[in-house]
């Protein structure tokens, strides 16, 4: 039997507009938008900080034998971290580093790479802004 697209429609439209409503409300609970304009260094975990610590370098990672100038913009990243209150009060920005992988990429103009992040043992990486950089590496010269 072939049904029409008015019969699809049409068909069980009580469970249709249940569903939909679900639908809706699962959304409207899990959607991070809905909840309200995020509140700076608020953690609902007790005995948990978050600290933010800004204009940290980007490093370049290429291969050992790679001495070409590479171009990175923006060349440093603000980056978001949480912690114990002892570890995150006492950690410094150089603590963190901020790597972009270039190894073997020969040549790139207007490449886009992830910054990687890498905190001491017993802090967690929450965000870095921007999570993508720019980059330009130059042609070997032989």
């Amino acid at each position: 039997m072939i049904m029409t697209l008015r019969e699809i429609i049409t068909r069980e439209t009580g469970w249709k507009l249940l569903s939909l409503a679900l639908a809706v409300a699962i959304w409207v609970t899990v959607n991070p938008l809905s909840q309200g304009p995020a509140k700076a260094n608020v953690n609902p975990l007790p005995g948990v900080d978050t600290r933010t610590f800004t204009n940290l370098p980007v490093l370049v990672m290429s291969g050992a034998a790679d001495v070409r100038e590479v171009k990175v913009a923006p060349d440093a990243v603000t980056v978001t971290v949480s912690g114990k209150p002892e570890m995150i009060t006492a950690m410094t920005g150089q603590e963190i580093l901020v790597i972009v992988n270039l190894t073997g990429i020969e040549a790139a103009s207007g490449l886009r790479k992830r910054v990687e992040i890498t905190v001491p043992p017993g802090v967690a990486f929450i965000s870095a802004e921007p999570s993508q950089v720019n980059v330009t590496v130059p042609p070997k010269s032989d």
